[in-house]
């Protein structure tokens, strides 16, 4: 099993690509070790010394690490992920809860909000995800949108550029409605 790995734009994330599927569907962002226990993989990798947060994607891994050095780091997060795979198991344990999307608008803001919801997961999603993360439609009041920011995402420090510059002129360019774009 070959497993690649990219830089991402926060240096504290690598993006692991174990050349299959990690999650048939949606993602899951693990901050610590307490959220991993449905997840044999996130355990594990949480195992490693210096692994503060953890996110799941289709095909890909993303390890946040703190202050350690990633050559210390990065062969035990190779090996947890190989060794993962290769025993077969699970990667979200049978029975464990999902990822609640609690959403916040008005009744009237619902075909603006369908725009917004459209546009993130057309447009912005997909080239997040080459980066190590997700954003994701969390709420729309008073012309403000609400994202939720994971993965490599989560503390970089090109996150506010990506939000202010590229997220938001993109929702402003066709949602008029949009003034404004906040992490949560």
């Amino acid at each position: 099993m070959f497993i690649q790995t990219e830089a991402t734009p926060n240096p504290a994330t690598l993006k692991f690509l174990p050349g299959r599927i990690v999650l048939q569907e949606g993602t899951r962002d693990f901050r610590d070790s307490a959220d991993a226990a449905v997840s044999p993989l996130a355990e594990k990798l949480f195992s490693v010394p210096g692994v503060v947060g953890i996110f799941f994607g289709h095909d890909f891994i993303t390890v946040t690490k703190d202050d350690t050095d990633w050559q210390h780091m990065k062969p035990a997060i190779l090996g947890a992920i190989m060794e993962h795979f290769m025993s077969g198991e699970a990667v979200i344990r049978d029975g464990g809860p999902g990822e609640t999307s609690e959403e916040f608008f008005d009744e009237g803001d619902e075909e603006t909000v369908d725009m917004i919801k459209d546009l993130i997961e057309t447009r912005v999603r997909p080239a997040v995800a080459q980066d190590g993360g997700d954003i994701t439609f969390k709420g729309f009041k008073e012309g403000v949108v609400y994202l939720s920011m994971r993965g490599a995402c989560a503390g970089c420090p090109s996150s506010t550029a990506t939000l202010q510059h590229g997220i938001q002129n993109l929702l402003r360019h066709f949602v008029p409605e949009v003034e404004e774009v906040r992490p949560i």
